[in-house]
């Protein structure tokens, strides 16, 4: 099956952006080749330029607040465990503090770095990062394999309590939406959502065999699927035939 996500809110589609490009990174710096490295470093900026915006470190402390509310109210429940509980809130409260303990904006330290400055800065051009216009960089490149990772993951720790502070929430957030099987009638599905909930994400499951690809739109009240039929030229059309899928609603 093939899984799909599509947020409701800008601050959880910054949060998607973020995962997969920390789990980019994290294959990438597992490898060895300087190739590999390259495109970490890239994956890297491109991680700087997301994690800039003033109010994500504010956003998620918050949510991990929020989150530690919730589960303290299930204190209490027969069919809850109390260890359970305890070891999850116990989660919130380190990623909390581990998080606050970061001062200012999050990877502000990288920016004072002028090696890592002049590539961020030829990495937007193409073909920027030749050896005639980065010397120095080319120089690293030949270094031996665990000089670079150990460079790597030292330019990469200030973003560690980010990423899993951001996991722990997504992570969270999926298991609270149950999955069920729907039909997307002649190829498209329209729902009304539930007043009362504010759900953060969709998630939609779909047999790859059926060469499909669904068009997700959503917002507060309304949750609309199309499903696209990809011809030989890579062009989508969409398909008027009835459509088995698995969707959850995460809140």
């Amino acid at each position: 099956m093939i899984l799909y996500e599509y947020p409701f809110n800008e601050r959880i589609r910054t949060y998607l952006r973020l995962q997969q490009l920390f789990n980019r990174l994290g294959q990438l710096m597992a490898r060895t080749e300087a190739l590999d490295h390259h495109f970490a470093l890239t994956t890297l900026f491109e991680i700087i330029e997301v994690a800039s915006r003033s109010e994500l470190k504010s956003d998620v402390l918050k949510d991990l607040e929020r989150q530690k509310q919730l589960y303290n109210g299930y204190r209490g429940n027969p069919a809850i465990s109390e260890k359970a509980l305890d070891g999850l809130i116990a989660q919130l409260d380190e990623h909390f503090e581990s998080l606050n303990r970061v001062s200012g904006k999050i990877g502000q330290s990288l920016n004072d770095n002028d090696f890592l400055m002049a590539l961020r800065s030829r990495a937007v051009i193409p073909g920027g990062t030749c050896e005639f216009d980065l010397p120095a960089y080319y120089a690293w490149q030949h270094h031996d394999a665990p000089s670079r990772a150990s460079d790597l993951a030292q330019w990469v720790a200030p973003f560690a309590p980010l990423a899993q502070a951001i996991q722990l929430l997504l992570q969270m957030l999926r298991e609270s939406g149950s999955s069920q099987k729907v039909m997307a009638t002649a190829g498209q599905l329209q729902q009304n959502l539930p007043q009362g909930r504010t759900f953060q994400l969709l998630r939609l499951k779909i047999n790859p065999a059926l060469g499909i690809t669904p068009e997700i739109s959503c917002n507060r009240l309304l949750v609309v699927i199309r499903m696209m039929h990809q011809q030989g030229d890579g062009k989508l059309v969409a398909t008027t035939d009835d459509v088995p899928f698995e969707m959850s609603l995460c809140a």
